[in-house]
């Protein structure tokens, strides 16, 4: 059978002795596997109440099989989109290393590669495909002229079921492309409607759809007991000076999952503690582009309302307002490197550096062999540089318990100094700026007022505008300084010497990490020289938990 016959004989809805597909879409959230209850007391089974309980997929899979076969011709593969938006965009990067914003559907686009091949995913030859109409075919101009290609150039013919959609003809196509900038208009507009509509929730504190937020129940406005008392702690712990993968690992060890049943890692417990949510405060995300690296952030944003005030949220809060703002402070914007979040066995892999030479080759453990071992116990063991042929030196060796020992002494000592060193730190009860800031801002206010009036230039606005604005934010910073020591100092600093045994190997490895970037390990000199005098510790700089 000849290409063009494939194309004019769909034209007359001729599908005698071809094979087809179907390319189903549902653009909501849908659930296939639901079991089925059976009715109470032997009633007869109801059909669907509401369009709601329409399996949609099911049904235009079925209409669409019933439409081939219908025509004379065999469906043999069937493509699922469930869930899949064919109008909203993602950020994607192309080969050529520019980054756009795509609408993403790969099993559409699959499709269109198996049509152009002539071959079904099940290996059957393949000759046209199927679908409802036109709205489940695309939304995207983009989408819609590589379906075109796909008739045009490749003669496939791509069908519906109720006439909506015509790819055989010139008109037919020039329709197609009016509907399809329509639909995306369409759902332009329903899109705008829906964010408007988020934005007057956030005016007035309403939480809103999605999971509900760790630390609150369904209702996402009223505390869940278990979750909020391990958040509330983790925060203090985080204004005490413990870092955050401790936590992530506590709670991973007790089974307390994220809402969607996920383990935690620290990337997102931090999101968690970042969330003016914790403390009352109504935010949303924001999505924060990098032109340099091509990357995309999220970032959390406070609402504020039409008084220039943080929107208050109607759920209860966890900690407060200040010591959201410390956490803030103490965190910092990015995750800070070296925490610990690998599986290894013993203590200081990974911290252990060779300094013979400056090698830099982080040590390994191995056991001690039995010939060495002497009076030793069994599970005696080194930290070594490995041989040259490993990406070391060989050069160095430690006995593993006695670095384990003085390494912990070390990190305990640093951490002891450290709180003695804030709890001594005197911190005024009240900041001595809040007038200052607050005449700034009123500056900032004038200014606007009289660039609205015009009495002053927009030349001289501008200037005025940046000097204000900028001493603000210094401001700010000095002020959310003040809030971080304040809660910092009078946070209950953990007693790291207290429990320490009772920590586990990669709470501990956390710890260390956090304080120590590496630890050079020289070579022995003599058999008698303790320990801890052949190790030099570079401390990590204080930047964030």
């Amino acid at each position: 059978m000849s290409e063009d016959d494939l194309v004019s004989r769909a034209q007359w809805g001729n599908l005698e002795g071809q094979n087809w597909a179907v390319l189903v879409r549902l653009s909501t959230d849908e659930d296939d596997d639901e079991p089925v209850t059976e009715p109470p007391n032997g009633e007869r089974p109801r059909g669907p109440m509401t369009g709601r309980d329409i399996k949609s997929t099911k049904e235009q899979e079925r209409d669409g099989r019933d439409f081939i076969s219908r025509l004379g011709g065999t469906c043999v593969h069937v493509y699922y989109e469930p869930d899949t938006s064919a109008w909203r965009k993602k950020r994607v990067r192309l080969p050529d290393g520019r980054v756009v914003y795509r609408v993403v559907r790969p099993v559409f686009e699959g499709a269109l590669e198996d049509l152009k091949a002539g071959r079904a995913p099940n290996g059957e030859r393949l000759d046209g495909l199927t679908v409802y109409d036109i709205d489940r075919l695309t939304r995207d101009n983009r989408h819609l002229e590589d379906a075109i290609d796909v008739v045009e150039r490749h003669r496939r013919p791509i069908i519906d079921i109720n006439g909506s959609l015509d790819l055989l003809t010139e008109n037919g196509r020039a329709t197609a492309r009016v509907v399809v900038a329509m639909s995306n208009k369409q759902s332009a507009d329903t899109s705008r409607r829906v964010r408007r509509k988020h934005r007057a929730l956030e005016r007035e504190g309403i939480p809103t759809g999605g999971a509900r937020p760790f630390g609150w129940n369904d209702d996402k406005r009223t505390l869940h007991e278990t979750e909020a008392k391990a958040l509330r702690e983790a925060a203090i712990g985080v204004l005490g000076g413990a870092p955050v993968r401790a936590f992530t690992l506590r709670w991973n060890e007790q089974g307390l999952t994220t809402p969607r049943g996920s383990t935690w890692s620290p990337t997102k417990l931090k999101a968690v503690l970042r969330n003016p949510r914790i403390c009352g405060i109504r935010s949303r995300k924001s999505h924060v582009f990098n032109p340099d690296t091509g990357t995309e952030n999220e970032r959390w944003e406070i609402v504020y309302g039409d008084d220039g005030m943080p929107v208050k949220g109607q759920w209860e809060r966890i900690i407060t307002e200040e010591q959201w703002k410390a956490l803030l402070e103490v965190m910092g914007d990015n995750m800070a490197p070296g925490t610990g979040h690998n599986a290894r066995k013993y203590l200081l892999t990974g911290t252990l550096r060779c300094d013979k030479n400056e090698c830099g080759a982080p040590h390994r453990a191995y056991k001690a062999p039995k010939a060495r071992r002497g009076k030793k116990p069994e599970d005696f063991f080194y930290y070594g540089c490995p041989d040259k042929g490993q990406g070391g030196c060989g050069g160095t060796r430690i006995p593993g318990p006695e670095a384990d020992e003085a390494i912990t002494e070390l990190v305990i000592a640093k951490y002891e100094e450290e709180a003695a060193a804030r709890k001594a730190h005197v911190v005024p009860e009240v900041w001595g700026r809040e007038e200052e800031l607050e005449r700034v801002r009123e500056d900032i206010e004038e200014t606007k007022e009289a660039r609205s009036q015009r009495i002053i230039s927009k030349e001289r606005y501008f200037a005025m505008l940046q000097e204000l604005t900028a001493r603000e934010r210094q401001l700010v910073r000095h002020r959310n300084r003040w809030i971080k020591s304040q809660h910092t100092a009078s946070a209950r600093p953990v007693d790291l010497r207290a429990e320490w045994q009772a920590l586990t190997l990669p709470e501990k490895r956390a710890y260390i990490e956090q304080t120590l970037t590496a630890v050079l390990v020289a070579p022995a000199i003599g058999r008698r020289r303790p320990v801890h005098t052949r190790l030099t510790p570079l401390f990590r700089a204080e930047d964030g938990a």
